[in-house]
């Protein structure tokens, strides 16, 4: 390829509204160019590197034995009517109509066309095991798109579904899956790592993420330095810590705190460690009537530590809050505990409440927590001697450094990733309401047990960016860089034997495969490499009039400091050297 009959047009500066990096540096760097807001245009440097991320994920994805299809954008509200996704999801899910006022969605995912797909065509366990995939345009109608390709509104996503008679050969498929999924990012040659995640309402232990390390990352990563445990955040388990509770050593005092409504504060006043202190959190769930209204709430007050988070997803699988809850309102809180929040407790409560402690809470003594009087805390509270044994123990909150890990082996760390694929397994939660089965070999009907395996085609790059860049722009891994090798020759127009020197590196390196481009734009030597080093090509080879005469060209990576000498004659042999290493 000739630069001269390639689309280059790399800016200055990037636009102001671009926020991460990956963001400014696609911008600049002539990638992606915005249409509207969350909705881009892939320019031709960009869509070789979604090219070469789809080329990576296919290969890898029918080595694995999927098939590949594709379904439309544009899918009939039927089918989300039967699983009642149609309604259920919110505003991220673009409903439209055609014409004759039937309704339609613009896909975000494609479960319920795949399960019809399946119906229809999967009749017996004899065609089993199947895996369908698709390399498809989605669209979510995110409320704040923001970051370029990392939250973007169109995005092109690969997503694969397996179809299985019982739940041995789904968890067999999904394996499966999972070892398809570490070959293809080990092939990125991106930093990752592959986390345990919840699975949310489908249930199940089977779920996990693959992130991108990068500082910017939106979620955090958990896992042991010391063993191959990793989990992402609303997952990790928080262990209950080692020992017995200690006995009680202070009385229970009632203590002014005015106008301190936080832990951190209420600690600073009393000058005690802020992991002394407890904070409650109240939340009430709703038994309904027949037609669904609410009747009756109940309250429940959660303990966690004050250094503590509370996690959301943990506290939705305690029994009796797993059906769904909310936050309780101001209302609800004063009737319970006769003040506002910011000073409440579990001790002197004005009405029945169901009290959840986190593990770290369940074992501590003489803690500080509010006194439900406004402007007054109490101190040296202990389980037994003031107040009842909690109605419930478990697992509240979110982890943090230097908390042992689950699987025993040293301390937990936390870094930030960016998620771009995630597996897991689905059940008959598809198949189920649409009644997709298929005849098992006694005969009779059985729903399909199902797995759902995406990765973010468009995402990878942004993210692979966050991961990868300097002060000067973009610095590729080999196997997705927009070109592997650029051939640089300084004044190309003015000497017949660079001229001669570039064309024959470039031809012998593109018989041999290599994804090379010679830029013959004429263009000075400091704004020629500006743009390469802005784009992020990871090999580069400066030829010049000079360095012929001495037998010489000079090559450097993208990440090297400076160039290295090599002989002319021998520069293609080093270049595809360089490459296999």
């Amino acid at each position: 390829m000739r630069a001269s009959q390639f689309l280059i047009s790399t800016l200055k500066e990037a636009p102001a509204d671009a926020e991460v990096a990956s963001h400014k540096l696609m911008m600049r760097a002539g990638m992606i160019k915005k249409l509207g807001a969350g909705i881009y245009t892939y320019m031709p440097m960009g869509l070789r590197v979604i090219r070469k991320v789809e080329a990576i994920v296919r290969e890898e994805m029918n080595r694995a034995g999927a098939v590949e299809c594709a379904m439309p954008v544009v899918q009939p509200a039927e089918l989300w009517q039967e699983t009642g996704r149609f309604d259920k999801m919110g505003p991220e899910l673009l409903r439209i109509q055609d014409r004759h006022e039937r309704d339609f969605v613009v896909q975000p995912t494609s479960e319920e066309v795949v399960t019809d797909i399946a119906r229809q065509e999967l009749r017996s366990y004899k065609q089993l095991p199947k895996n369908l995939y698709q390399v498809q345009t989605k669209f979510r109608d995110e409320r704040r798109p923001r970051f370029g390709l990392m939250r973007g509104r169109e995005f092109i996503m690969k997503d694969a579904y397996s179809f299985d008679r019982d739940q041995a050969g789904a968890q067999k498929s999904y394996q499966a899956m999972a070892q398809a999924y570490r070959r293809i990012f080990d092939r990125f040659g991106l930093r990752y790592r592959a986390v345990a995640a919840d699975s949310g309402a489908i249930g199940g232990d089977l779920s996990e993420e693959f992130q991108v390390i990068a500082a910017t990352g939106e979620d955090a990563i958990v896992y042991s330095p010391d063993s191959d445990y990793a989990a992402n955040m609303e997952k990790a388990e928080a262990l209950a810590p080692r020992g017995p509770r200690p006995a009680a050593a202070q009385a229970m005092t009632r203590v002014p705190t005015p106008g301190k409504a936080t832990c951190q504060q209420v600690a600073e006043l009393l000058k005690v460690p802020l992991e002394t202190t407890v904070k409650s959190l109240v939340l009430a769930t709703d038994r309904m009537d027949a037609q669904g209204a609410p009747v009756e709430a109940t309250i429940w007050l959660l303990l966690v530590r004050g250094d503590h988070a509370m996690n959301e997803i943990k506290v939705g699988k305690v029994p009796g809050l797993d059906a769904g809850f909310r936050f309780a309102t101001l209302p609800e809180i004063e009737a319970a505990f006769g003040t506002r929040p910011g000073y409440l407790g579990p001790i002197g409560l004005k009405q029945k409440v169901k009290i959840v402690a986190d593990r770290e809470v369940a074992v501590m003594a003489d803690w500080i927590c509010g006194a439900n009087e406004e402007d007054f805390h109490i101190t040296g509270v202990n389980w037994g001697r003031d107040l009842p044994e909690p109605d419930a123990v478990a697992d509240l909150r979110n982890v943090v450094e230097g908390d042992l890990s689950p699987d025993g082996k040293g301390k937990l760390a936390i870094e930030r990733g960016i998620e771009v694929g995630h597996i897991f397994y689905l059940g008959t939660k598809y198949s189920r309401p649409m009644e997709a089965t298929f005849l098992d070999e006694d005969g009779k009907p059985k729903q399909f047990e199902m797995g759902c395996y995406g990765i973010g085609i468009t995402r990878l790059p942004a993210a692979a960016i966050e991961q990868n860049h300097d002060e000067r722009g973009i610095i590729w891994p080999d196997a997705i860089a927009p070109f592997t090798v650029v051939v640089c020759p300084i004044g190309m127009d003015r000497s017949a034997e660079v001229k001669a020197a570039a064309e024959k590196l470039h031809d012998d390196l593109a018989a041999a495969g290599i994804d090379v481009l010679l830029d013959d734009r004429g263009e000075r030597p400091g704004a020629m490499f500006a743009d390469w080093e802005l784009i992020g090509v990871p090999h580069r080879v400066v030829i010049s009039d000079r360095g012929l005469k001495e037998g010489q060209v000079e090559y450097q990576h993208r990440r090297d400091a400076g160039a290295t000498k090599v002989a002319a004659a021998d520069v293609a042999a080093f270049v595809k050297g360089r490459l296999q290493a």
